[in-house]
């Protein structure tokens, strides 16, 4: 990946300190710890850019660790997809680790925690220590287990090991204050019964641990320096860090620094509610181009670069905020602008006859891939006497300020002719399905001899020549600016129109676009070719840039 300029930030403040006074003997390590019970999104891609960049910044190295504690939810399909999303976005990790490396060594220090009496197995309903854990202002209520003896918690822990009890039937739990202000703290479950088989364990293990007592210990394990995460954590370092100085491990332990995550407007990152859009059929899968999941961003056309360029940008503070989906798209669109080859598309075709054009002539003209690149050349499009244009492009009885193609109206086709449309044909309900026209032929190239003006250019594709696909318009897959807040439910503002298939005609050197390469329809805005499905686009974003509109108003 080309190196990016460095960040400044409070988090990479809190590091250079560190640095400077010695704290971690200069040495910096980060992770990136996903849990694999589904795909990474776009409030992932800020914990990558954040986690890797800091590494990066100051000469040191980050991890990718799964945090894969809870067999139930977790499979190798997340696994391989998280591994490749963050190759995708341009990092490599150190090394690729799994919590569950450690899970020998976590029962170890679970059984000396119970052996210090800091720990003890409980018996009661999960709905029983919900409610006796109490609430902010309501004091917990202490498990009539709590003060079992040492040797009968390590009895009952070794038997949960070994598989004797029903899943659910007893939990092993820190012992530390039951009336602690931080809820966290109020005798947090660190084990659970759950006979399923683990995607990398299998069979061998029949109690798992939380999230909770896994993270910090496996920070610990690996030599973390700055266990960056984001806010929802900040409760947790309390917990994390009592749980650390129970345990016999060196004396500088991981820094944990929270900042905030990273929502967008039209947009949901709840991996539970993502994995209910998939599993229910409301979108075809994790890579749908409507889902914000790195996967579907990718097919739908998104740069890495961009991405990345966006997380950058708005850089980390600790004030949850939520960002305009329209200013990531801005991202795109720049980088699109710089990059992607200009083709022509007619996504609702409406055929025109140019009536006194020689019959059988094929012109061909040479048209700017890139006019923003010069260097990336010119091609051969082919022109002929029948063409496809938009629909759209022509009005029978024009609105006012409607200057494209009208009986009795002069244009420009793209790089071609001049012509004049003269009437049109209709089927039997009356819908014009041919215009026809005249073209000048001394306009050749698009321009008048006599230097006459036209308030229009069209684009068009040759009839004889067209290849057919399909085109994917995209409209916000919830409709509603905070999914939610009305009722509660996100999915209560699901758009049920967030997606328009259309039957189009393409310029003839579309058909060599290499599945995944993105380019720009003239006038239409930017598409990605599918990678599996041969000449379906997908319209990654249009070219108006609707965030500089947003920011002219606001301003």
């Amino acid at each position: 990946m080309t190196a990016e300029p460095a960040a400044n930030d409070f988090i990479r403040d809190i590091v250079r300190r560190d640095n400077e006074q010695g704290t971690f003997g200069g040495r910096v390590q980060t992770r990136f710890p996903p849990e694999p019970n589904g795909y990474l999104h776009i409030g992932h891609a800020k914990a990558i850019v954040v986690d890797f960049g800091i590494a990066d910044d100051f000469g040191g190295l980050c991890n990718l660790r799964l945090d894969d504690t809870n067999p139930d939810t977790e499979e190798t399909e997340y696994v391989d997809s998280i591994v490749d999303d963050i190759a995708w976005l341009g990092y490599a990790p150190a090394s690729v680790l799994y919590a569950s490396d450690y899970f020998e060594q976590l029962y170890e220090w679970a059984e000396l925690l119970v052996k210090a009496g800091k720990a003890y197995v409980d018996d009661s309903p999960g709905d029983v220590i919900s409610a006796q854990r109490g609430g902010f202002g309501k004091p917990g209520v202490e498990s009539e287990y709590r003060n079992r003896s040492v040797e009968a918690n390590l009895d009952l822990l070794r038997r949960m090991r070994a598989g004797e009890f029903a899943d659910g039937s007893r939990v092993l739990r820190a012992k530390i204050d039951m009336q602690h202000e931080n809820m966290q703290l109020r005798d947090p479950v660190m084990y659970r019964i759950r006979h399923a088989d683990h995607h990398r364990t299998g069979d061998t293990w029949d109690i798992y641990p939380t999230y909770d007592w896994a993270h910090g210990q496996s920070d610990a394990i690996e030599g973390v320096t700055h266990s960056v995460c984001t806010l929802e954590f900040d409760t947790h370092r309390a917990l994390y860090d009592w749980y650390l100085e129970q345990l016999p491990l060196p004396q500088d332990q991981p820094k944990q620094i929270e900042f905030a995550r990273l929502e967008f407007t039209h947009t949901v990152t709840s991996k539970r509610r993502l994995k209910t859009l998939v599993d229910t059929g409301l979108v075809d899968g994790w890579d749908d181009p409507r889902m914000p999941t790195l996967r579907a961003l990718r097919r739908r056309g998104y740069p890495a670069s961009a991405i990345r360029a966006f997380c950058r940008d708005i850089g980390t503070t600790r004030t949850n905020s939520r960002q305009a989906i329209e200013a990531l798209e801005s991202f795109v669109r720049r980088d699109l602008n710089a990059t992607a080859q200009r083709r022509m598309a007619v996504l609702q075709p409406l055929k025109l006859v140019l009536t006194n054009w020689p019959e059988g002539q094929v012109e061909h003209f040479e048209v700017a891939n890139n006019p923003e690149n010069p260097g990336d050349g010119v091609r051969s499009v082919a022109f002929s006497g029948e063409l496809w244009i938009e629909a759209d492009d022509f009005a029978q009885v024009p609105p006012p300020k409607f200057f494209r193609l009208s009986p009795g109206r002069e244009v420009r086709l793209r790089g071609a002719y001049l012509i004049t449309a003269t009437d049109v044909v209709k089927d039997g309900d009356g819908n014009v399905v041919q215009v026809n026209a005249t073209y000048d032929p001394a306009s050749r190239g698009g321009n008048a001899p006599d230097g006459r003006k036209v308030k229009s250019t069209m684009h068009w594709v040759s009839v004889a020549h067209a290849v057919p696909g399909r085109a994917a318009l995209y409209d916000r897959l919830f409709s509603a600016e905070v999914p939610g807040e009305r009722t509660g439910e996100p999915l209560d503002d699901l758009n049920p129109d967030s997606r328009e298939l259309l039957d189009a005609q393409f310029e003839a050197a579309l058909a060599d676009t290499p599945p995944g390469e993105v380019v720009q329809f003239e006038r239409l805005g930017y598409f990605a070719h599918d990678p599996r499905e041969p000449m379906l686009f997908h319209r990654t974003v249009g070219l108006r840039d609707e965030w500089a509109a947003i920011q002219k108003r606001q301003g």
